[in-house]
């Protein structure tokens, strides 16, 4: 079957690789017919294919498979970090409009990744302080470093609005600790 739809794959392929259309308008497309052609079971089968491939790769590879893990961690993580912020409501949603549904998705999004961001940005300063200051931070430590934590944000209570934080000379909040 994917022999005989050969010439019809390698166009797809070249056609996605080239950017001359989407992968997303040419899964509408395949998706739209109500009977499955032999295109779209020939594409169906190689999925398969690909499928048993990777997972023979990952049953023989500990370091993929550790990979793998520590990926899917990461989504969890973020998945986490969603739901701890979105607790008004049980984390539901209940707008009955698209338009509202959508403005809500879209802040939840931002002060999720307003959180990522601070994180970020201070975790780089503690690591740039601690090297200044001479200690040296394993590189097995940094790579295990997150973005993805909240505990020391105030999710739930009352938040008090300085009128002008304290700003080191780079425009940051200071370092809560000094080496």
């Amino acid at each position: 079957m994917i022999r005989a739809h050969w010439d019809d794959i390698l166009r797809l392929i070249t056609s996605l690789r080239t950017r001359t259309v989407s992968a997303s308008l040419m899964l509408k497309r395949l998706s739209a017919k109500t009977s499955q052609s032999g295109f779209s079971q020939a594409l169906r089968q190689m999925g398969r294919i690909e499928r048993t491939l990777f997972t023979l790769d990952w049953i023989n590879d500990e370091d993929l498979r550790k990979t793998t893990t520590a990926e899917l961690n990461k989504g969890e993580s973020r998945n986490s970090l969603v739901r701890a912020v979105n607790l008004h409501r049980f984390g539901r949603f209940r707008d009955r409009s698209q338009e509202n549904l959508s403005i809500r998705a879209s802040a939840l999004n931002l002060v999720v990744t307003a959180i990522i961001h601070w994180n970020t940005i201070y975790t780089g300063r503690v690591i740039e302080a601690l090297y200044r200051a001479g200690q040296h931070v394993p590189d097995h430590l940094l790579s295990s470093l997150s973005p993805l934590t909240w505990e020391h944000v105030n999710l739930t209570g009352d938040y008090i609005w300085e009128d002008k934080p304290a700003l080191d000379d780079s425009g940051c909040r200071p370092l809560p600790f000094s080496v």
